[in-house]
């Protein structure tokens, strides 16, 4: 932790100035503790954790690089905080914080003469750190990766037909928990038959028949950092077209892996894999991005998109998802989750992507 302070402090350029971070995904980057509310403070010579009466105990115990203060009233300990360090001007996360919270502390500050400011200075600040993982970050995803890859095997030997898209999103959560997952990174999508050309379909009590495409979009969270898995399969049998449609998504998806390397933008990687899919003529069936950053949150900077100009660096932990989507027939969609290195990437990803039919 104490190296991502001394980089927030390096981008607090002018004496007197101050960060205030009040989101939970960055006060926990910046602290390594978790909390309903609170705050990080940081001032060029200072760095403060604020925590109520809840968290004091457990703050003072586990936290190391930071000083853990508790307040009553968290304006109020602000001042306090500004006045005793000089502070003349706070940048505050104008991506995140409410226009009343925003006012109530512009107007505190404002006793003490002490200036807000509520632009995206802190936040692209914020967004660049986090963008490039640590060796730790890198293994916390990839424990994340592992557990969602066991529960992913697992669930073929459950998916049939006769069984709900509920039944395999309540099995697959399950098997994650029990082998150490926080929770589910997100609302899983497990979505059968017609129902996979919708990209973020909710599973229902949709019943799995003979014949279906199941895609399944999947993570979990470990020690606050998710993961992030597409994988389509098929059920019984398969026709000619679903089998076309497969490849032709996972050529895309293969296509855009090879120009993943340190230098690159976001915008080659996207379209490495749209070309692929518009030369075979279903351009219009793939409209979403072809992936996003992950890591304390699950969809994160940087984007694989058309028109990202965002330079891919190492440490950069990125998805690649293409997918082709037909209304009234079905959908595919392939993802893995890669880190980028300086001459390709490295891939989180150990299942197979070939075709399977269970």
């Amino acid at each position: 932790m104490e190296s991502r302070i001394l980089k927030l402090q390096e981008g607090l350029t002018r004496p007197g100035e101050a960060a205030l971070v009040l989101s939970d995904v960055n006060r926990f980057y910046l602290s390594g503790f978790a909390s309903s509310a609170g705050a990080v403070f940081i001032t060029r010579k200072a760095a403060c954790l604020l925590v109520d009466f809840r968290y004091g105990e457990a703050a003072q115990r586990r936290v190391k690089d930071l000083d853990v203060v508790v307040f009553d009233n968290l304006s109020q300990q602000l001042c306090t905080l500004a006045k005793k360090y000089s502070v003349k001007k706070v940048f505050l996360e104008s991506a995140t914080i409410s226009v009343k919270q925003a006012n109530t502390l512009k107007k505190s500050f404002r006793t003490i003469d002490v200036k807000t400011v509520c632009d995206d200075t802190l936040d692209l600040l914020l967004s660049n750190m986090r963008m490039i993982k640590s060796r730790a970050e890198i293994l916390k995803i990839k424990e994340a990766q592992r557990i969602t890859e066991e529960a992913y095997l697992d669930i073929l030997n459950f998916i049939r037909p006769g069984i709900t898209e509920q039944d395999i999103a309540l099995e697959l959560e399950f098997s994650m928990r029990r082998r150490g997952a926080q929770r589910v990174a997100f609302d899983l999508i497990t979505i059968a038959g017609k129902k996979t050309s919708l990209p973020h379909g909710v599973p229902g009590t949709s019943v799995v028949r003979a014949g279906d495409f199941v895609t399944m979009d999947i993570g979990a969270v470990y020690e606050g950092y998710h993961s992030d898995m597409t994988r389509t399969v098929a059920v019984s049998h398969v026709t000619d077209r679903q089998t076309e449609i497969y490849n032709l998504v996972l050529q895309a998806q293969r296509s855009a892996l090879v120009k993943i390397k340190s230098g690159t933008t976001g915008e080659c990687i996207d379209q490495a894999a749209r070309d692929v899919i518009e030369q075979a003529g279903y351009g219009q069936c793939y409209r979403h991005a072809t992936g996003h950053g992950v890591g304390l949150l699950i969809h994160e900077e940087p984007r694989l998109s058309q028109g990202s100009n965002t330079i891919l660096s190492s440490g950069m932990v990125v998805t690649v998802e293409p997918g082709i989507y037909l209304p009234g027939e079905f959908g595919v969609r392939i993802e893995d989750m890669v880190a980028v290195t300086k001459n390709g990437c490295t891939n989180l990803t150990g299942v197979s992507k070939e075709l399977l039919i269970l």
